[in-house]
């Protein structure tokens, strides 16, 4: 990990927080983040099976929600808060209960507006689905009245 950072994110990382339980459930571990950018690892599992006995496609694009997200939390500022407008996912294989990394960058950031892409690839680094997504900075009530930074 790259120096000492402010934010809900970086005490997350460095241990000082609680996960975000969805991203517990998906078996997150940071691997190396900086600004803008964040690598994890994530365990399919067999939990996450649709019928056809591999990964639901939506937990993929959790996981992939998950690297973006984080990378673009890396970038806000004091009661800044990320919320996604739209996110597309392309699959293209599908996975069983493996270990997998996700890497999320952001690739512009603009007043209140940010363009994120992530990757996911299994251990053998073949790639198993892509996403690019488009999130809107808010403002949120200061920590005072209750607010605060969320992954």
């Amino acid at each position: 990990m790259t120096g000492a950072r402010k934010g809900d994110l970086w005490k997350v990382i460095a241990g000082e927080m609680p996960l975000p339980p969805v991203l517990g459930l998906l078996g997150w571990t940071v691997i190396d983040a900086e600004q803008g950018r964040v690598r994890a690892r994530f365990v399919g599992r067999k939990e996450f099976y649709n019928p056809g006995g591999f990964v639901q496609g939506g937990i993929l694009a959790a996981m992939l929600d998950g690297v973006m997200g984080a990378a673009a939390v890396s970038l806000l500022g004091a009661g800044e808060q990320i919320t996604t407008l739209e996110m597309k996912v392309s699959y293209m294989q599908s996975v069983r209960d493996v270990p997998l990394t996700g890497e999320g960058r952001v690739v512009h950031r603009g007043g209140s507006v940010l363009f994120m892409e992530g990757a996911l690839t299994a251990e053998d680094g073949s790639l198993v689905a892509t996403a690019t997504a488009t999130g809107r900075v808010v403002r949120l009530p200061s920590r005072a009245a209750g607010g605060g930074e969320v992954l």
